[in-house]
């Protein structure tokens, strides 16, 4: 997905690229800047979670505090939404939580790499879940799994349209699921790379250029917040829509 070579270019920093050139078979297997970011997502997580519970003191430090809060928010999440029978699933969700947390923050930092800005890592990620669903949905209750299909209640006259649409619905879940995530991420990104370009255009025109660079650069310190913020639900709204599409999986015919 090499979209520009500029550096000034706001997708610039969308910009897929090979570190180390891997080809197979006639197939393309480089292991690229994107993969290198999923991996020290993965490392950063693992390594946060690993050294703030090694010591799981009575009285938390802060590290403790935050890991223990992660658990317990993703474990009422699901709980809410799944049941108790969706706690079979809380190191699934709970790890989906922390890798698109850690990997939306570190694209906060400067000339680091947003893996969930590209559509087909949340694409990948989407079909995962949708792929759990269907999987347990079938092992667990076999053939009256589409019954997820069939509501119950509705007259047998327009039974044949509703089940259509339930179809429809359920397979255009991980586009919008994708979608979201990776037009928030990629959104967010370039807006801020934008207004800082302002600033640093307009700071070349000397003293009148500063000052009217000021209005952009607040802008930028607001929307560097707003998508941490950003950062931060999408996680939750991915790890919530997760747990009610589990649910479906448990309990088909509710």
């Amino acid at each position: 997905m090499s979209l520009a070579t500029n550096p000034t270019d706001p997708i610039h920093q969308f910009q897929i690229s090979n570190i180390v050139p891997i080809e197979i078979g006639g197939l393309d297997f480089s292991f690229t800047n994107s993969a290198l970011f999923m991996v020290v997502t993965v490392a950063v997580a693992t390594a946060f979670l690993y050294y703030s519970t090694r010591g799981r003191g009575l009285v938390p430090n802060r590290m403790q505090s935050v890991s223990e809060l992660s658990y317990e928010f993703v474990a009422n999440m699901l709980r809410d939404a799944a049941g108790s029978g969706g706690m079979r699933f809380f190191p699934f969700v709970f790890s989906l939580f922390m890798f698109i947390l850690v990997a939306n923050l570190l694209g906060m930092i400067p000339y680091f790499f947003t893996v969930t800005s590209h559509l087909i890592v949340t694409f990948a990620l989407a079909l995962l879940v949708m792929g759990v669903v269907v999987v347990y949905g079938l092992m667990k209750h076999g053939l009256h799994f589409f019954k997820l299909f069939v509501p119950e209640g509705v007259p047998a006259a327009v039974l044949p349209l509703v089940v259509v649409i339930e179809v429809v619905s359920f397979l255009s879940r991980p586009v919008s699921l994708s979608v979201r995530l990776f037009a928030n991420m990629l959104a967010g990104h370039i807006t801020l790379k934008v207004f800082a370009g302002f600033v640093v255009s307009l700071s070349a025109f000397g003293a009148l250029g500063i000052a009217g660079a000021i209005l952009p650069l607040l802008m930028t310190v607001a929307l560097t917040a707003l998508e941490f913020l950003v950062a931060a639900l999408q996680a939750y709204v991915f790890a919530v829509l997760t747990c009610m599409y589990l649910n479906d999986a448990i309990h088909p015919g509710h």
